[in-house]
């Protein structure tokens, strides 16, 4: 896990979301800092200085969009509706499948940069729980006590 995500609190980023009223430079800027693991990496240069320009312009949707795109690969925007004064976002790994077999993750807010980014912290939150390390654990030399036993019985 990096340094960013050890400080990630999911339930607090996902709280000042929900009470936002809008979009805030200061706000973006702590979701990038606490939530977002690949935006700081040299190879991504040329995609987070595109976030930043977003971010400038305070295009917030496009800015969330762009983040999500760099942060979350193989995660796809499945839907977003607006229904009675709410955005309502939708994440999936498995857009294609029908929505009664999807586990999208779903979030909701009056703006729709807010509720981007609901999702996009919520998804952040799964994968901060499940983080596996990118090379397998090495097992520790056996005890010098321990000794090998066949069992077979071949009478």
């Amino acid at each position: 896990m990096t340094a960013a995500l050890r400080h990630f609190d999911p339930r607090s980023l996902g709280e000042r979301l929900r009470n936002a009223h809008a979009m805030t430079r200061p706000l973006m800027l702590d979701i990038i800092e606490h939530a977002c693991r690949r935006f700081p990496s040299l190879g991504q240069s040329e995609r987070s200085m595109r976030v930043m320009r977003l971010i400038d312009a305070e295009a917030w949707a496009d800015a969330a969009l762009a983040l999500m795109e760099l942060e979350l690969p193989l995660w796809q925007v499945r839907r977003i509706a607006y229904d009675e004064g709410e955005w309502h976002c939708a994440l999936s790994r498995e857009r294609e499948l029908p929505d009664w077999l999807d586990a999208a993750i779903e979030a909701r807010h009056a703006d729709l940069s807010l509720a981007l980014l609901s999702a996009f912290v919520e998804v952040q939150s799964l994968a901060a729980d499940a983080s596996r390390p990118s090379v397998p654990l090495v097992r520790t030399a056996p005890d010098p006590s321990y000794e090998t036993v066949v069992c077979d019985n071949f009478g």
